[in-house]
């Protein structure tokens, strides 16, 4: 498996933390992995690390499918077709590496196009001129990088762990928008080398020279207004020291302007829990990397989990949930432990429990629905037992009552999926245990899962491309 900076702890390191596990939550017996959710095996193949198969640049086809790849990144645009880009993947050779290939998914018509990228790995960015679309320019490939779709139907990216205008290899800080109208990117700021020092200003003033650092592994969400929230990731503070970061950003992408609102412009800062459901001033959650994040109806922004420190600076894979109200600037420590390594706790499936939280963990996805319930699936961490591996949980959260529900997956890490018949949802099927997969929501409220680095359907680990529906 390729080097991210990923940390994958050894097993004394694992031992040590365990008793740990539950402080905050009574460690209740594992229940029987059951599950009432339907997963529909749609596309892609049911055994890992399988070449991209490209056609024809623009052309539908039954017979294209996307390489296997974690770190991905995707969006669902108006018309819920499912789109994605790069990540680390296998190409057109079979060969693995890092990808900018731009692909999407129509649902009505079961089939993949390739819209634009390289069909082989490694490619340098090509930048042209900041704010100019061109049919040239492009990003280079990556994976890490953070997404999100405008209400003009733009795509959006910025940064990841990338090869730059040079070819290079690093972090990277670099800000780009695509016209699928137009089949163009444009390079709309950062820089297009990498290993960028991070640019703050004064906190919660924009300015036209701030910037966040290079990085990977970021949380990014997009608010009602079209702003997007980033937080945290793997890279490079004010001072072009490398390591994990715990820095809020708002970009406004009707001025192009960046505010550092929250956090540290310092790497590496311990968790500030205070009182828990209470928010407090001096609150921030601690530096991390691999995390996820989504904002609610209110306009708040949650975090949950991670690689990152805890409360003494212990770093590991994290369960804290967090809740940050853009009015006050304060954040809240809403649930989960301030100790790293907690295992997860079940209870019973389809009902919601205080008592229930999901095991720490880093890489996973999630799908926030219609009803502002937010869905967490896999990732790599602590399942019931303590024990560490790749997940394929699957937990709701209800911020009005702030109760975790498991509604399917297993609790313990290490399943290998069960696919069934292509196209058919059934309780009997699961997506294997993974982390690093993309996830997408429809219109219609129909989740989607795809690839990512876990278990095949005979239990080998390696990279998938297999495109899952939950109906």
């Amino acid at each position: 498996m390729k080097n991210l900076g990923k940390i994958i702890p050894a097993a004394s390191v694992l031992i040590a933390l365990s008793a740990f596990s539950a402080c905050e939550k009574k460690q209740e017996p594992i229940p029987e992995p059951v599950t009432t959710v339907k997963w529909a095996w749609v596309a892609g193949s049911k055994t890992i690390n399988q070449a991209g198969a490209y056609g024809t640049k623009g052309v539908p086809s039954a017979a294209n499918l996307p390489g296997a790849r974690e770190d991905a990144i995707g969006w669902v645009d108006a018309g819920d077709k499912l789109w994605l880009f790069g990540g680390y993947a296998h190409d057109s050779t079979g060969f693995p590496g890092r990808a900018n290939d731009l692909w999407t998914f129509d649902p009505a018509a079961g089939t993949w196009t390739w819209v634009a990228g390289a069909d082989v790995r490694n490619q340098a960015g090509i930048y042209g001129t900041v704010g100019l679309p061109d049919p040239i320019s492009t990003p280079g490939a990556r994976n890490g990088a953070v997404s999100w779709i405008d209400a003009s139907g733009r795509l959006w990216l910025f940064g990841g762990l990338a090869h730059d205008a040079t070819g290079a290899i690093g972090q990277i800080n670099d800000l780009w928008s695509f016209d699928p109208a137009t089949v163009q990117w444009t390079w709309v700021g950062g820089s297009p080398t990498r290993y960028q020092t991070g640019v703050y200003g004064t906190q919660g003033v924009a300015d036209p020279l701030n910037f966040p650092g290079a990085r990977v592994g970021a949380a990014a969400s997009l608010d009602a207004s079209g702003s997007l929230w980033l937080f945290g990731g793997f890279g490079y503070d004010g001072a072009g020291d490398k390591g994990r970061l715990n820095d809020l950003w708002k970009f406004d992408p009707a001025t192009l302007l960046w505010t550092w609102i929250s956090g540290s412009d310092a790497i590496d800062q311990i968790g500030t829990y205070g009182t828990l459901g209470e928010s407090d001033p001096a609150n921030v959650p601690g530096a991390r990397f691999e995390t996820v994040s989504w904002i609610d109806a209110s306009a708040a922004l949650w975090l949950f989990g991670g690689d990152g420190l805890d409360y003494v600076g212990t770093i590991y894979k994290l369960n804290d949930l967090w809740k940050f109200d853009p009015a006050t600037l304060e954040w809240t420590w809403v649930d989960g432990s301030k100790f790293p390594g907690t295992a997860g706790v079940f209870g019973t499936l389809n009902t919601p429990d205080a008592a229930n939280i999901p095991g720490a963990r880093s890489g996973s996805v999630t799908w926030l629905d219609a009803n502002g319930l937010l869905w967490l699936y896999g990732g790599y961490g602590i399942d019931a037992t303590t024990d560490e591996g790749w997940l394929n949980d699957l937990f709701r959260y209800d911020p009005e009552v702030s109760d975790w529900t498991w509604v399917g997956g297993y609790p313990l890490h290490g399943q290998k999926g069960v696919y069934g018949t292509l196209g058919t949802g059934s309780i009997e099927n699961i997506a294997g245990s993974r982390y690093f997969a993309v996830s997408w929501i429809d219109s219609q409220g129909v989740r989607w899962l795809f690839g990512g680095y876990g278990l095949d359907s005979e239990g080998a680990a390696g990279w998938l491309n297999d495109l899952w529906r939950q109906d």
